[in-house]
């Protein structure tokens, strides 16, 4: 058994010895999601102030707005009542750090774990690699304010959005902890009347 995977179990059985949320509704208790970023320096529960219960949370790279993260907020909303939606990325994203164009090239040439340095992004394994990495939109960000646009931007427009639900936009700040609202992105997904 590796280090982690014990360390992960012994943290569950703890956590299960004194579990008491077994009776928690499967609808969030405070109807709304957060779609975030998968980094670990961010934690929804504490910046946002959440209890298990509370809200759905969404992660992924970048906190993008994906195919599979607006089906989860179509999901929220249509089957579990949520009302309102956040949009947040953060300062020192890994996602700004690298290319779709750099992505596909480390991925054609290998599929171990790449290394960045002063110079940019290495591969550090041998090959093979594959093309596969030609079909997917890595949705990187070029420019964080503008990212949360473009992703409340594309949740308003796609069609199983209902007009009624405010989609909020916002960066955290890894340094200060604090969410800066992106005005822009909160004006485009402001609810219809």
């Amino acid at each position: 058994m590796s280090q982690i995977l014990e360390e992960v179990l012994n943290a569950n059985a703890a956590y299960a010895a004194d579990f008491d949320k077994g009776d928690l509704p499967m609808p969030p208790g405070r109807n709304f999601a957060v779609l975030t970023c998968m980094d670990a320096r961010l934690d929804p529960a504490k910046y946002a102030g959440l209890a298990e219960g509370d809200a759905h949370v969404i992660r992924n790279a970048g906190g993008r707005a994906s195919d599979d993260a607006i089906r989860s907020l179509v999901i929220s909303y249509k089957l579990l009542g949520t009302r309102e939606w956040f949009v947040i990325h953060h300062t020192d994203c890994g996602m700004e750090t690298f290319t779709d164009e750099i992505m596909r090239g480390l991925l054609a040439s290998s599929l171990k774990t790449a290394s960045v340095d002063a110079s940019g992004w290495h591969d550090s394994g041998e090959g093979p690699g594959s093309a596969e990495g030609n079909y997917v939109d890595w949705l990187t960000i070029n420019d964080n304010a503008q990212s949360v646009i473009e992703d409340v931007k594309r949740i308003r427009r796609h069609p199983l959005v209902p007009g009624d639900i405010p989609i909020y936009g916002f960066i955290y700040d890894v340094r200060t902890g604090r969410l800066v609202e992106v005005a822009e992105a909160t004006r485009v997904g402001a609810a219809s009347a």
